[in-house]
Parts: C-alpha cells; structure tokens; sequence
C-alpha cells in the first residue's frame, strides 16, 4: 500500500548518500534542525553506527563501523517541502523508496537499528571450530600455522596449538589474529 505523500505524518526514512558522505549529510541535515522554519518538519538524522574490534599493529582498538554503507536515517514530516531540502542536501543522491515515493522505516526496524547501535560491548564473531587449522596473521607468530585447542567467545580468544622446535606449544591469541587456510 502505498503512503500518501502529503499525509504529514512524523516518521523515519532511508535516504542514499555518496559512499564517505553519511556523516556529512547527517551534520548538514542536523544544521538545518536550528533554523526555527524546520521545527515540526525535520526531527533529526543519524548514521547507524555499531562498535567493532580491530586489531593493528598488534594492539586491539575499538571502533565506530557504519551498519549500512552510504545510507542515512532522517525522522521528519513528509510534504513536498521537506522532501526537497533533503534531497539537495549536499551528498544526497535519493529517497529509498518505489519509483519517486519514499517508503518509511517501521518502528520495529528502527528499534532493532537503535537497539543495535546501543550495544556497548562490541560483538565477537568466532566462525572458527576445534580442530580447524588457521593461519597467523598478526603478531610475534604472524606466518605460523596451527589448531584451534579452545574458542572463548566471551572474550573473543583462541587457543592455538603452534608446532615449534617439534612440539605443540599453546598460544592464546585474538580470533582477529588469524584466518582459516583455504
């Protein structure tokens, strides 16, 4: 079904921007929100946004990763006025919609996106199993081969039985640390 564009309901909508540009577009967006003409009409923009874990150079970082790439979230009033100050908004290339009509965002996917975005720990993805050989890539056994001996997915840590002067020895290393062998 579709929504009437002129029905002047409050609700969040997809816009596509120039990949890079997502936090250009949410600034210039949110600039906009202090001009008293927009009160009403515009609510607000944002970027999804989810911690990850990094590694580099050896030391674990955390960092801010976009959910969806070169996509923006702007809450407002549909109307033909608010649809063309977004659209030339610098970076926008589009509404996410069918044909020229802007599809909103349900509810319960934004709370899914909000609730995402809220995680503060960031999430550990170990798509290893035991006994799965893996390739060290990274660190003072960066180039070494060896078993997976234990996953601790809580902490985002693998056991890796690495053949040295003949022997296994156990290293415990960060699952970003290694990568299956093909």
């Amino acid at each position: 079904m579709a929504v009437n564009r002129y029905d002047g309901s409050r609700a969040w909508y997809t816009i596509s921007t120039y990949s890079g540009y997502e936090d250009k577009v949410a600034e210039s967006v949110n600039e906009r929100l202090k001009n008293p003409e927009f009160k009403g009409k515009i609510f607000g923009a944002m970027v999804p946004k989810e911690k990850q874990i990094e590694i580099k150079n050896g030391k674990r970082k955390v960092v801010d990763r976009k959910i969806f790439q070169g996509y923006v979230l702007v809450e407002m009033c549909l109307s033909d006025e608010t649809w063309y100050i977004i659209r030339n908004t610098p970076g926008v290339t589009g509404f996410v919609g069918t044909g020229t009509q802007p599809t909103p965002v349900s509810e319960k996917e934004i709370a899914k996106i909000k609730r995402r975005m809220g995680v503060e720990d960031p999430k550990y993805t170990i798509n290893y199993q035991i006994n799965e050989v893996v390739s060290i890539t990274d660190g003072p056994f960066k180039g070494f081969e060896g078993t997976i001996a234990e996953i601790d997915s809580a902490k985002g840590k693998l056991k890796v039985l690495v053949s040295m002067f003949g022997r296994e020895t156990p290293v415990e290393l960060d699952a970003l640390q290694v990568k299956k062998i093909d």
